[in-house]
């Protein structure tokens, strides 16, 4: 790259963020030590988007931040503080809006549509299926909730369902036409019925004149209103369109478009299709050609075709235009899985970084013993495994249903072109596409026309005896078939399009099995210890000693050694810092339990009775699980420096934590769910929140929790200054997410996207003084901002010695040899830099501490021994800004005298 990776700064757009404030904060990104500010999507999306994820137009800038002119000034004022820019884009979906040109083009004229392959819809299908009426069609139809207008602004006529705009065919105006009292109605009748696509231009071009005589506009309102009146020809109109408008409901099991994830107003995107490729990345190649783009972070990598290629496409377009640009993917690696080398990237955003620095903080050697605590409260002991398999089928045969059915038919198809499988029934083949979707441990496998990789044939071999073993399927042989098709395995020469259109879909389809049965539902109840429930997390891995941790460093190094390194994302669950604190719920799991008693038995009179559930089992709300994982999401955020007796802060927390819990039991989906809630349920979850938090109703409950809680709050303190140093010097590039310079005791979104206080972290950097000097106050985050930019200074004067220097785990001697994580890291030429961070740190702090720094005898004879060829070397410790004199070894009661984390340097 031009510029070197350092660290990314992410930063969302939107919701009053736009290129203005942006621009406005790039002395304070160039004072803190980022190198690339890392913006969230920027394109213009769907009105009213909060996210930007819904792009409708590749090649444009959202007005609503600035336009064109406003990032032009934010790219500029970037330049020139020789900050680089990353953008996140979207290839694989697009916003379904009447502000989408291409999407509308489809609409109105269908499979001829210029663009008609430009999204993944099935041209089998008769209509475009359009699943936004609020009641079935019938019903909407008769209520008068479907009508046609005359869009002033637009120029057309338009066919509406509650407000919802559709572009209809031009050669249907005819239906209009027929209601119109004018002496050109039998002319326009003929000349529009005879239309092609191909003169659609000079259609809008004609009609365009008709409607700016006002006699004839007049008349045009006066025959749509007349043919609203009419029902039957209001449907034989509707009928006539390129699409059908549906009931919601009906988009669950019938789709004519491959949606992300289950959203209808979502579309998949054909960027195997050279030209859609080309049309969609115009302008991100322009601002490559332009030097305004450093870095690209593709989005769901995962549901593209065909990631390999469509990345390869990508890098050669921007080696042709001689440009550096770095691609990151979002990839989430499960298990042992490793990055794809053979992509040849930069790295992924990061998600695996946080599942192995979480293993650090969390005590494995007393996981029974909080497995028990969380079984003896919600009254049951829970199979972490079989409930994600239990959700990934009923998320792909319910809330998948559509994406089921097209991978039936299309197996079925293949299947009965073959002696041997075409006596496959339907019901086997549907069972059996679940049963390996639900067996399958990675997210997706990347079989296609460049190849079959090894290790995906492994995976699927495995996946396939797995899926067996379940016994769903009474006959071996329709999981075998199904097997087969996904490693291409025909050899006997036969036409293998339809293997591979099935192949293409399954694995753009599996990652949304996963996804929204693991991370957005299973995540949601099993709440043993939710710092573990993170977006690419295993919360059954309980716990990982420093030996591991190496490991995992190692291979990151190995694969990804520009990859990204993230603590806090716009979709992770919980802040880092959040996290951080509720990690050492794991040393103590039996004071934790008994701390949950307490605040269970003072809230019993809140805890409302709702009978019998849908399996005939009572409940209560809130259940027993829920209540749980509520208490620790109380703890996790609460800030520093709370206040019980800050009416405000009370008020203020009570609204973040009630939308909270509504997300949180809705994305259960197990007492009530987004599609149908329970309002009984939901109003006693509410009623419970607010009294935990109200001062009249419990009295002082809260205080009492707080006050008890100190001990997590402390412990959790030094977590974040112990994991925030092993992201600044661990390998990769660490990405810092908006306002995270302070602590982070964020929920799950919207709540991580709230307005950022930049006052507050400028006047931070402006102060003087070390993360040392300023620890004493550790309770207003400004020691964990200090130790950021401190060690992103050090990351500056030595770039790659943090991304591609050697790594060495360091060994650790001593009383509390366990209780630490070191390594160090080399260059070649000659440059050290030595990572010292304490783990379980509530053991190592003790019942009474009031900060987060262990006395100096606690470490007794704790040290870290250096290898030979580091031995004697003249450190400076850039966090205190002290010089180090090391031997054989570092003595941690004086190295960490001042600030429990250590980062040594030395030329």
């Amino acid at each position: 790259m031009s510029r070197p990776l350092i660290a990314t700064y992410r930063l969302q757009f939107r919701e009053g963020t736009g290129f203005s404030e942006a621009k406005d904060l790039v002395p304070y990104l160039k004072e803190l030590g980022a190198s690339h500010l890392y913006a969230s999507p920027v394109f213009s999306a769907s009105p009213g988007s909060t996210h930007g994820y819904d792009v409708v137009d590749y090649n444009r800038f959202e007005a609503d931040l600035g336009g064109d002119a406003g990032f032009t000034a934010m790219s500029d004022a970037l330049m020139a503080a020789d900050l680089g820019l990353i953008l996140d884009f979207v290839p694989n979906h697009m916003g379904v809006s009447q502000e989408n040109a291409w999407w509308e083009d489809v609409l109105r004229w269908g499979r001829e549509s210029r663009y008609a392959q430009t999204f993944d819809i099935s041209w089998d299908e008769e209509k475009i299926l359009i699943p936004t009426l609020g009641s079935p069609y019938g019903e909407a139809l008769r209520s008068g909730a479907l009508e046609v207008v005359y869009d002033e602004k637009r120029g057309e006529v338009r066919f509406t369902a509650n407000g919802y705009g559709l572009p209809v065919d031009p050669r249907t105006l005819s239906h209009v036409f027929s209601f119109v009292d004018h002496p050109e109605r039998d002319s326009l009748v003929r000349r529009f019925s005879a239309a092609v696509p191909a003169d659609g231009e000079e259609l809008g071009e004609r009609f365009a004149e008709h409607v700016a005589d006002p006699a004839f506009l007049a008349a045009l309102k006066s025959g749509i209103e007349a043919l609203n009146a009419d029902r039957d020809a209001l449907h034989a109109f509707h009928e006539a369109q390129a699409w059908r408008l549906a009931w919601w409901r009906l988009a669950r099991e019938k789709l004519s478009y491959r949606r992300f994830f289950e959203i209808a107003d979502l579309i998949g995107v054909r960027q195997e299709m050279r030209r859609v490729f080309r049309d969609s990345h115009r302008t991100i190649y322009q601002l490559a050609r332009e030097r305004r783009l450093d870095g690209i972070r593709i989005d769901h990598v995962d549901g593209v075709a065909d990631p390999k290629g469509y990345l390869a496409e990508l890098a050669g377009g921007f080696e042709a235009l001689r440009r550096d640009v770095a691609i990151h993917v979002e990839k989430i690696l499960t298990g042992p899985e490793r990055l794809r080398r053979s992509w040849n990237i930069a790295g992924t955003t990061g998600y695996e970084f946080i599942t192995a620095v979480a293993g650090l903080y969390v005590d494995g050697s007393k996981e029974e013993a909080m497995t028990r605590a969380y079984a003896d409260f919600v009254g049951t002991e829970e199979d972490l495994r079989a409930m994600i398999a239990d959700q990934k089928r009923a998320i792909f045969t319910h809330n998948l249903a559509g994406e089921l059915q097209v991978l039936t038919e299309t197996a079925m198809q293949v299947a009965a072109n073959d002696l041997e499988t075409r006596d496959f029934g339907r019901d086997d083949m549907s069972r059996s596409i679940v049963e390996v979707a639900t067996a399958l441990p990675v997210y997706r496998t990347y079989c296609g026309v460049a190849g079959v990789p090894d290790k995906d044939v492994e995976v699927i071999d495995e996946t396939v005896e797995r899926a067996k073993g379940t016994r769903k399927v009474e006959a071996d042989e329709p999981i075998a078939f199904v097997g087969k098709l996904l490693k291409l395995a025909f050899e006997d020469g036969r036409d293998v399009t339809g293997a591979l259109n099935f192949t293409r879909r399954f694995q753009q389809t599996t990652g949304a099995v996963m996804a929204k049965a693991v991370e957005d539902t299973v995540f949601y109840r099993y709440n043993r210890l939710i710092a573990l429930n993170e977006v690419g997390g295993e919360p059954d891995h309980y716990g990982t000693l420093p030996a591991r941790f190496h490991e995992e460093m190692s291979i990151r190094l190995e694969d990804q050694p520009d990859g990204l390194m993230a603590s806090s994302t716009h979709d992770t669950k919980r802040g880092e810092d959040a996290r951080a604190r509720l990690y050492t719920l794991s040393e103590a799991p039996e004071r934790w339990a008994a701390l949950v008693r307490e605040m269970a038995a003072a809230m019993k009179p809140w805890r409302k009775a709702m009978g019998e559930a849908a399996m005939g089992e009572t409940h209560v709300s809130p259940d027993p699980a829920t209540e749980w994982g509520f208490y620790q999401s109380l703890l996790g955020v609460l800030p520093a420096d709370f206040d019980p007796a800050d009416a405000k802060a009370r008020e203020e927390l009570e609204k973040r934590l009630l939308a909270f819990a509504e997300k949180a039991v809705r994305e259960a989906k197990r007492f009530t769910s987004w599609t149908a809630p329970n309002e009984a349920y939901e109003s006693a979850l509410k009623g419970f929140v607010s009294a935990v938090l109200s001062e009249g109703e419990t009295g002082d409950l809260l205080e009492r929790f707080w006050r008890k809680a100190q001990p997590f709050v402390v412990a959790g303190a030094l977590n974040t200054l112990s994991q925030t140093l092993i992201k600044l010097t661990a390998p990769g590039v660490p990405d810092i997410y908006q306002g995270t310079e302070f602590y982070d005791l964020s929920l799950v979104d919207p709540d991580n996207r709230r307005k950022v206080d930049f006052a507050a972290r400028k006047r931070a950097m402006e102060e003087g003084g070390t993360p040392a000097d300023v620890l004493p106050q550790w309770r207003d985050g400004r020691v964990k901002a200090k130790l950021t930019a401190a060690a992103l200074k050090a990351r500056i004067k030595a770039p790659t010695l943090f991304t591609k220097g050697r790594y060495i785990p360091l060994e650790v001697t001593g009383e509390k040899a366990e209780h630490v994580v070191a390594f160090a890291r080399t260059d070649e030429e000659g440059r050290v830099a030595v990572t010292i961070a304490p783990r379980m740190a509530l053991q190592l702090l003790g019942e009474n501490a009031e900060q987060p720094l262990p006395e100096a005898k606690t470490w007794g004879d704790t040290a870290v021994r250096l290898p030979s060829h580091l031995a004697g070397a003249r450190f400076e410790c850039i966090l205190t800004g002290e010089p180090v004199a090391a031997g054989a070894s570092l003595k941690l009661s004086e190295v960490l005298a001042r600030l429990p984390v250590a980062l040594l340097l030395a030329d």
